[in-house]
């Protein structure tokens, strides 16, 4: 039995498969030709239009994600890092591996959030050079056999095509409960577990049960075993689909269950009562000025008609760490984690602010829908205060903020006598409350959602909401987590906003508890 981080639930069983391997550079190097800056920029061409032929029809998390990567390939910085190494006397494929390994380099002495996205910036490198020597893409197995997906890592290309009718589940050696292997495997409803360095040593086509749930991987397991993990399974299954409808305890205690969604999404199949977190990243990612105020309220409007009649909060432009904009956010911070990100960014340019809530309440307008927007990285009242005037002052009612500092939490009282909700992002949350960056997969035991303390901030929050009346939400990655929604429902936590393809089991759970049952399983969890 193997042990890794969860990252999300479900179990599945199937043969270990692997990832394709990452070109090689030939030991003996060409002469270069007279057009290998062309060639190398026309390869780093071809990669990006292929990204964007993935991403093409992806929202949410998904599209957020490729959108990310398709930034990072077309960095100048890094074209020059091409053009350079292509005059000092290199060919094409040198040249580009040569260019990344300075950008890969400087990213890993960054570290935390920026250190993360070295994964990716070598599967772009992989890629780039992957063409120019005429060899396969690194990825997936290209075979129809379903199969549970092993691999050091995975990156955002090769993530964002899988096929949960062919991947089973999926292990990684490294990773966290929030990287992008994570997020991407809760939105398609693959078990996973990541972190699990032991995965390493398994051999292609042993079989494996995955519990993504516990984080263990059980190797060459028993045919009773497998067979009961199946009946548990299909068990499962049935009384998921057996559940229908709004959130509800069992004795009828409302916990509205929403969606954690981004641009492109499609509303009107999925079974819950909203939208708990419209992403605007989507808009602003990929591109070298701000979206437009046209722009903006038409890309708004279409999340909006596709909720008719159902409440969407908006979280404004949350920008910075990890989601560097050239025109929002400053490239020399030491620490971007902790850094001018979120609402800090409207300190700088209260332009880009203004011009997005505009923008959403004129879309907000155009629907008539019942659109709430707030804002992200908010740490004192005072802020809570600043960004609510500037909301109602474009013309929007329903106003909120969210709670990722803990200085929020602390605070909750005093914020939400300034704003109309709060909700509570628990994957920032948690990395400020234990000073562990959320992305380092061996501090998995501190991120997570599990810990009292982290818990103890989401109960203080809650406890505030109850006495001034006001909804508190949960949006985080413990919002889709199904051991925890009867907790939040006992702590007083109004709504739960997740991926779609939690939905079920979280309304399942829910639905297994009396209120005064999940109060007793809050006490306990916080105790």
């Amino acid at each position: 039995m193997l042990s890794g981080v969860p990252a999300s639930p479900g179990t599945a069983v199937g043969p270990l498969a692997r990832l394709a391997p990452a070109p090689v550079l030939p030991a003996e190097r060409p002469e270069p030709g007279p057009d290998e800056h062309a060639r190398a920029m026309a390869a780093l061409d071809t990669v990006v239009s292929e990204l964007e032929g993935r991403a093409a029809g992806l929202s949410g998390d998904l599209r957020d994600i490729m959108d990310t990567q398709v930034m990072m390939a077309r960095d100048p910085a890094l074209a020059a890092g091409v053009r350079a190494a292509v005059e000092r006397g290199l060919p094409a494929a040198w040249a580009v591996h040569e260019a990344f390994d300075v950008h890969l380099e400087a990213l890993s002495a960054v570290g935390g959030y920026l250190g993360e996205r070295v994964g990716d910036l070598a599967d772009l490198r992989d890629r780039a050079v992957a063409v120019l020597l005429g060899l396969p893409r690194p990825g997936p197995p290209s075979d129809d056999t379903p199969h549970v997906l092993a691999a050091v890592d995975l990156a955002p290309a090769d993530t964002v095509v899988l096929d949960p009718a062919r991947v089973l589940a999926i292990v990684t050696e490294k990773g966290g409960p929030t990287s992008h292997t994570a997020i991407v495997a809760r939105s398609l409803g693959i078990p996973a577990v990541v972190a699990c360095p032991a995965v390493a040593a398994v051999a292609e086509g042993t079989r494996v049960i995955v519990d993504g749930g516990a984080g263990t991987v059980a190797v060459d397991p028993s045919d009773s075993e497998v067979a009961r993990v199946r009946a548990a399974a299909r068990e499962r299954a049935d009384d998921l689909a057996a559940h229908t409808g709004p959130g509800r305890t069992a004795d009828g205690h409302p916990v509205a269950l929403l969606l954690n969604v981004g641009g492109g999404d499609a509303g009107g199949a999925v079974d819950a009562e909203g939208v708990g977190l419209f992403r605007t990243e989507f808009l602003f990612l990929d591109r070298a000025t701000a979206p437009s105020f046209d722009e903006q309220r038409a890309a708004y409007s279409a999340v909006f008609s596709a909720y008719p009649g159902r409440p969407v909060v908006v979280r404004t432009l949350d920008a910075g760490a990890d989601k560097p904009l050239p025109f929002a956010t400053a490239g020399d911070e030491p620490n971007p984690a902790l850094g001018v990100r979120g609402y800090r960014i409207a300190r700088r340019d209260p332009a880009l602010l203004d011009t997005q809530l505009a923008a959403i309440a004129a879309a907000a307008a155009e629907c008539r829908a019942d659109v709430r927007v707030m804002a992200p990285m908010i740490a004192t009242p005072a802020e809570a205060a600043a960004f609510a005037a500037a909301a109602r002052g474009a013309g929007l009612a329903a106003v909120g903020v969210m709670v990722e500092i803990p200085a929020a939490a602390l605070r909750a009282a005093a914020i939400l006598a300034e704003v109309d909700f709060v909700s509570v992002g628990t994957n920032d949350l948690a990395q400020y409350t234990f000073a562990a960056d959320r992305t380092l997969g061996e501090l998995g035991d501190l991120l997570d959602p599990r810990q009292p303390a982290l818990l103890s901030l989401v109960a203080a929050v809650a406890s505030a909401g109850r006495a001034a009346g006001k909804p508190v939400g949960v949006c985080g990655t413990a919002a889709g987590d199904p051991g925890l929604a009867p907790v939040f429902a006992g702590m007083g936590v109004t709504s739960l906003s997740m991926p779609a393809a939690l939905v079920p089991a979280v309304r399942a759970a829910l639905r297994a508890h009396t209120l005064a049952e999940c109060a007793d399983l809050a006490a306990a969890a916080v105790r």
